[in-house]
């Protein structure tokens, strides 16, 4: 029993023969998993309707929600949300909750154009890693009831 012990232990010592490399490089380090941000319009049934804009990355909040209230551009889709010219908009995360800060007023959006910016928002957060189960809260300039919804994408399950 000993010799099976002692041989047993020179095995497991020796290792399987393969010497330990040094450190070699792996290239760059990759800089995203999305080809670009999805934003959600609406199409000409009145549904939501998303849309791939090819920036290169996933970009944060903020970054995509700046493009979404530069409108759709030349494409077949529109939006429920007014023409503005300041797209900064401001993004806070409580525990279960995403806190957007839009330049906008309850009236300049319609209910589909609520439901644009909290997919929007929903989708670039579930992309990077979030959970499904986050709740988004709008907060218009204008101190209003709107602002104190919590609410989830109709798309996002």
């Amino acid at each position: 029993m000993r010799r099976l012990r002692a041989a047993l232990a020179v095995v497991l010592l020796a290792g399987c023969g393969i010497q330990p490399s040094g450190v070699t490089g792996g290239g760059r380090a990759p800089t995203g998993v999305a080809p670009g941000v999805t934003l959600y319009f609406i199409g000409a049934h009145g549904e939501l309707r998303p849309q791939l804009r090819p920036t290169g990355r996933l970009g944060t909040i903020p970054e995509a929600l700046a493009l979404l209230l530069a409108g759709p551009g030349d494409s077949d889709v529109r939006t429920g949300i007014a023409p503005t010219t300041n797209t900064r908009v401001g993004v806070a995360a409580a525990p279960g909750v995403t806190e957007i800060r839009v330049p906008l007023t309850a009236d300049d959006v319609t209910a589909r154009g609520i439901d644009q910016l909290v997919c929007t928002a929903l989708g670039v957060h579930v992309q990077s890693g979030g959970a499904r189960s986050m709740k988004v809260r709008i907060i218009f300039t204008l101190d209003t009831p709107e602002s104190d919804k919590l609410r989830t994408c109709p798309l996002i399950r």
